[in-house]
């Protein structure tokens, strides 16, 4: 089938009705659902086909998890033989040939000085629970409790993991400045943006008067996901890493989100080199299941047995299909290859966003993009940043959907079209994603009336 084909439509009713219901039953919390009303009822690698008998191409990729696509064949034969195997499916923390073999592939993938001197930790299934974790055990090894982490960060939504991201509240966390070029926090961006982000870190740490006791740890994403795709700068990371050690202040590295090859490294912190003492990984090392661990040095292995415990941290299909994907992208050199299409994709973005004012930034690193659109009616401010245009992101995401093409928002205010396609995409396959990327753009600029857009004409270089 041709990308632009469809599938067999599904009764009408029975889509509608399946949506009608969740909107009945499920929590108002429902997040995904809203933007996206779809019904999937089979997918392969990029594509998903819906009960209304569409199909879309998915660069949302459970938000990141499916490094290898929807259903990739390595994948489902590696669940398939664990099934086949009779091998217990739920074994707390016990040890079994499947967990041995996740381990030992997942060690050969870490950075060297790393993986040396590692222990693991499996804890819950989600993200959020490794960053629970991580913080427990920095905890612990250091005697210490306070935490520091970024502006825009995301590490999840349970209690410490929430307190650690932007939109907390009242926490006693300390927050700190992320370099943001397009919104630099000093109003200069660039490498003295990220120095000045620097020092008033080491600054706060180093005066006895800043009312900020030495942490427990700094939790750090390599680059920002939901905080609207904004790759940390490598000076910048490895000055972080050198604050941190000359201070013994554990270094938390959340790769939830960038890790398994995502941004054209195996793990983000591959192209900084910096050693992290702690490393958060979840989403694809689960191979598209629930898998969450903590990779640390052991030295902050001080954990007493019980310490830290979860009756869903042995999930032995999760752990094959982890297994094979790692194993997969490793020996296809996906990393690799996602570094070099993503900047292929990124040069074709820079150059829509030449021709839009409402673009006002496009960036990523490897396979993890972002858009941000702006009001371009508004005044630019001292940088040239231009306020957020939520309302235009969200048309957007809608003209994609008509176009099928699936898309995620995040960002200051949700103005950032997020783009994650699996690892596994071809050429033709990325320019059919940014074809109809494109064209959404022209129509939400076109239709999306007063500021959020602008009519008749939004083309750079022309009046409206």
């Amino acid at each position: 089938m041709a990308l632009t084909d469809t599938v067999p439509a599904a009764v009408p009713s029975a889509h509608e009705g399946i949506l009608r219901r969740q909107s009945l039953r499920e929590s108002a919390a429902r997040t995904y659902a809203r933007s996206l009303p779809i019904v999937p009822v089979r997918a392969r690698g990029l594509t998903i086909e819906g009960a209304d008998g569409r199909r879309y191409l998915d660069c949302l990729s459970g938000a990141g998890t499916l490094a290898l696509g929807h259903n990739h064949p390595v994948v489902l034969e590696a669940i398939r033989t664990v099934l086949d195997s009779g091998a217990p499916l739920h074994i707390l923390d016990l040890a079994t040939p499947v967990k041995d073999a996740f381990i030992t592939e997942l060690f050969a993938t870490l950075p060297g000085k790393l993986a040396e001197k590692a222990r693991i930790q499996f804890c819950g299934p989600a993200g959020t629970d490794a960053v629970e974790a991580a913080f427990k055990l920095v905890r612990t090894a250091t005697g210490r409790d306070g935490l520091m982490a970024f502006s825009g960060a995301y590490h999840g939504m349970t209690a410490d993991a929430l307190a650690a991201s932007g939109g907390a509240r009242h926490t006693g966390v300390t927050r700190l400045p992320y370099p943001y070029d397009y919104r630099c926090p000093f109003g200069t961006g660039g490498e003295r943006g990220a120095e000045l982000a620097a020092r008033w870190t080491q600054s706060l740490l180093d005066d006895d008067k800043s009312g900020v006791p030495q942490p427990a740890g700094m939790i750090v994403e390599p680059v920002q996901g939901e905080g609207g795709v904004i790759p940390a700068p490598d000076g910048w990371l490895r000055r972080m890493r050198e604050i941190t050690a000359a201070r013994q202040i554990p270094l938390i590295v959340d790769e939830v989100q960038t890790g398994v090859g995502r941004t054209g490294t195996f793990w983000a912190v591959e192209h900084s080199g910096i050693v992290p003492d702690v490393l958060v990984l979840s989403k694809a090392i689960g191979g598209s299941l629930p898998l969450a661990v903590i990779v640390y040095r052991e030295e902050l292995d001080a954990w007493q047995p019980g310490a830290h415990a979860g009756t869903f941290r042995g999930n032995q299909l999760a752990m094959a299909a982890g297994r094979a994907t790692l194993a997969y992208v490793r020996e296809n050199g996906l990393a690799r290859r996602a570094g070099e299409l993503g900047a292929r994709m990124l040069a074709r973005l820079s150059g829509l966003a030449a021709s839009y004012d409402s673009i006002g930034d496009v960036r990523g690193r490897g396979l993890m993009l972002g858009l941000e659109l702006v009001d371009r009616e508004a005044d630019a401010d001292a940088t040239g940043a231009r306020p957020a245009a939520p309302a235009l992101a969200a048309a957007v995401q809608r003209a994609c959907l008509d176009r099928g093409l699936i898309v995620e928002l995040g960002g200051r205010h949700s103005s950032v079209v997020r783009l994650l396609p699996p690892l596994t995409i071809t050429d033709e396959q990325a320019d059919a994603i940014l074809d109809r990327l494109a064209d959404a753009i022209a129509a939400a600029i076109r239709t999306t009336p007063g500021p959020a857009g602008s009519s008749p004409t939004t083309m750079r270089g022309t009046s409206p």
